[in-house]
């Protein structure tokens, strides 16, 4: 299907009235609205530069259609022909979880990272670029679903990661997750949008929604998405407010030498899987092969044995050559006692108490 290239008139005044932030940072990789969480506090600037490998795999599980999909670009603007000879390469990853049908994942998949491209900021105001181009995709999507249109109406969460320099950026919209492994630690460099989530479940009720058996206003078990404009009282078309909604939550760092790979699944993953759980599986599986794709491959088969019954894809980025190196935890201090020193002790406790006169 043919989409617009250009944003026209229209179609930008319903992209403000969706609720896109109304001021951004003018420098890359600057928070630009209270949704963006920095944890570059945690994380010293170092004189590093990340070697990005990256692998992918993926399993139907136990459902009867594929509704995930997924995206690797190494360079996102010398893949749409708009990098310029001293640009820096921006590298774009994302995972699509889709529900209702895979229409709406396959349409965010193919159209978000080109509209990104070729957003007049990019990629200068990456940030202000992204939260935009979810919303524009967005709108896109809704036109293929209108009654003259040939899509069916379904919906998809949206996870896409950008590493531009050391800088990584994480844009969230849905219940796919990003970890960070740093020195073996699991940082979430997203946050699940799911009902039960006492900030998300605010802002809902704030916007007239409801929460109801866990499931947003009785119907959908995320509360940011992509689609779903079939779904009576989520959006209305040129109407902000809804209860759901597309803007995606954004998170950055400066990379350093000690974050080591970064994991990006969709909701089944997760299901099964603890963050730490599985920075520490992805670790160990590193470092018996160092194969970012097999270290994938493993995951997925791990997830599998433990009852994963949902679609699953799983992302990985590498920023090293070498594989995450071991770490020894010191134990606590045995304390011992020599076998001298024991009858010595024992002796003292047998005997008899001395009797004092009143």
């Amino acid at each position: 299907m043919c989409v617009k290239d250009e944003i026209g008139g229209e179609e930008a005044e319903e992209i403000q009235k969706l609720g896109s932030p109304s001021s951004f940072a003018s420098s890359p990789m600057e928070r630009i609205c209270e949704n963006t969480v920095s944890i570059d506090d945690l994380n010293p600037v170092m004189n590093f530069v990340p070697i990005v490998r990256s692998g992918e795999w993926f399993n139907i599980g136990a459902r009867e259609h594929m509704e995930d999909t997924h995206v690797c670009i190494s360079d996102l603007a010398k893949k749409f022909r708009r990098r310029s000879l001293d640009a820096e390469a921006v590298s774009f990853y994302g995972v699509f979880d889709g529900h209702g049908g895979k229409d709406a994942a396959h349409f965010v998949c193919d159209n978000l990272p080109r509209i990104i491209a070729e957003d007049s900021d990019f990629p200068l105001k990456l940030e202000k670029v992204i939260v935009r181009s979810f919303l524009q995709t967005d709108l896109q999507f809704a036109k293929t679903c209108s009654p003259q249109a040939s899509l069916p109406p379904s919906g998809t969460t949206a996870l896409v990661t950008m590493i531009f320099g050391r800088s990584l950026l994480v844009a969230n919209a849905g219940d796919c997750r990003a970890v960070l492994s740093r020195l073996g630690v699991a940082i979430e460099m997203s946050k699940d949008h799911r009902p039960c989530c006492a900030r998300e479940k605010h802002r809902v009720e704030s916007l007239g929604g409801f929460i109801d058996d866990g499931y947003l206003n009785g119907q959908l078990g995320v509360t940011r998405a992509l689609g779903d404009w079939h779904l009576e009282g989520m959006k209305v078309l040129g109407q902000p407010g809804g209860p759901l909604i597309a803007e995606p939550e954004l998170n950055h760092i400066t990379l350093s030498k000690e974050d080591e790979f970064l994991i990006i699944g969709s909701d089944g993953l997760w299901d099964v899987f603890s963050s730490q759980n599985a920075v520490d599986f992805a670790r160990r599986r590193l470092q018996q092969h160092n194969d970012v794709k097999a270290c994938c491959k493993d995951i997925i088969e791990e997830a599998l044995k433990r009852g994963a019954d949902d679609n699953l894809t799983v992302v990985m980025l590498c920023f090293h050559a070498d594989p995450p190196m071991r770490i020894t935890h010191r134990g606590r201090l045995q304390k011992t006692i020599s076998a001298e020193g024991l009858n010595s002790l024992k002796s003292l406790l047998e005997e008899k108490p001395s009797t004092k006169d009143n």
